[in-house]
């Protein structure tokens, strides 16, 4: 039995452009994990069974394409304890089937090598590949395409998921930012999230990053106000970050909203 955590993330920054002809937008995002975590424990079982999260699909895919590639049965028991909220802008999901593809991997007689867990990944998923890597990346292309960088470290979280903002499909986020051309001028908005990034050197800076394509909310706006230094949506949304300087500020705004939204003070993990 082995037991990891698999931690959520967050879009520091989204920059998204238009739709190719195979249908995905081209990326440029931010990627940054953080404390919040499930935890995903693996044994040895007689068939294939995911427990803890019955809404479960993309651990058991994960399972079964390690087995497929190493051409044996999928005899694992993979316990899901579930934290991350689901279909919030985390990578949830996407964080419990990395981890399972490395569990599950390194119980074969010969572990897949790592360009192979990158390839099965990227079929579960354009964010699975990230929750692979260790520390902060930049994902361009559909966002699988990893680049890692150095980011700095010390602030502190308030994480919010408002009780009244209802998560809309990622297919119908898409949809409505094509219809506004939201597409239009990517490069130029890609360009200054690159200069941030090049220039960057105290997490202040981090501040001077554009904001979400996809996705906004009044939140963010209020945590910015109540002395967040960056504050934004994550991925397509609905959870918002704001990002602090200092523990005791960001838990008296957190304490604020607690009311409106569920919240919890997270850090930087690596």
């Amino acid at each position: 039995m082995t037991t990891v955590e698999a931690y959520a993330k967050l879009n520091l920054a989204l920059v998204v452009g238009v739709a190719g002809a195979d249908g995905y937008h081209e990326l440029w995002t931010l990627f940054q994990r953080i404390s919040l975590s499930d935890t995903i424990t693996l044994e040895a079982a007689d068939d294939l069974e995911v427990v803890g999260f019955a809404d479960d699909t993309l651990v058991a895919r994960a399972l079964e394409a390690v087995a497929t590639e190493a051409a044996v049965a999928p005899r694992w028991r993979v316990t899901i304890d579930k934290r991350i909220p689901v279909a919030a802008g985390l990578g949830g999901g996407s964080a419990d089937a990395a981890a399972a593809l490395q569990l599950a991997s390194a119980t074969l007689p010969n572990p897949l090598p790592p360009a192979t867990l990158h390839r099965l990944a990227r079929t579960l998923g354009a964010d699975v590949p990230f929750f692979l890597q260790q520390g902060p990346c930049v994902g361009t292309g559909d966002g699988s395409v990893l680049e890692p960088v150095e980011l700095p470290q010390g602030y502190t979280i308030v994480l919010a998921l408002p009780h009244d903002e209802v998560k809309e499909s990622t297919g119908a986020v898409y949809r409505r930012f094509d219809e506004r051309n939201g597409g239009d001028g990517f490069a130029e908005r890609r360009a200054a999230a690159e200069q941030v990034l090049r220039t960057m050197r105290s997490p202040e800076d981090l501040g001077a990053l554009p904001p979400n394509d996809l996705a906004q909310s009044p939140l963010a706006a209020e945590l910015r106000a109540a002395g967040a230094f960056h504050a934004d949506a994550s991925g397509a949304g609905p959870a918002v970050f704001g990002l602090f300087l200092h523990a005791g500020e960001a838990a008296t705004v957190a304490a604020s909203i607690e009311t409106r939204a569920q919240v919890w003070l997270c850090e930087p993990a690596w």
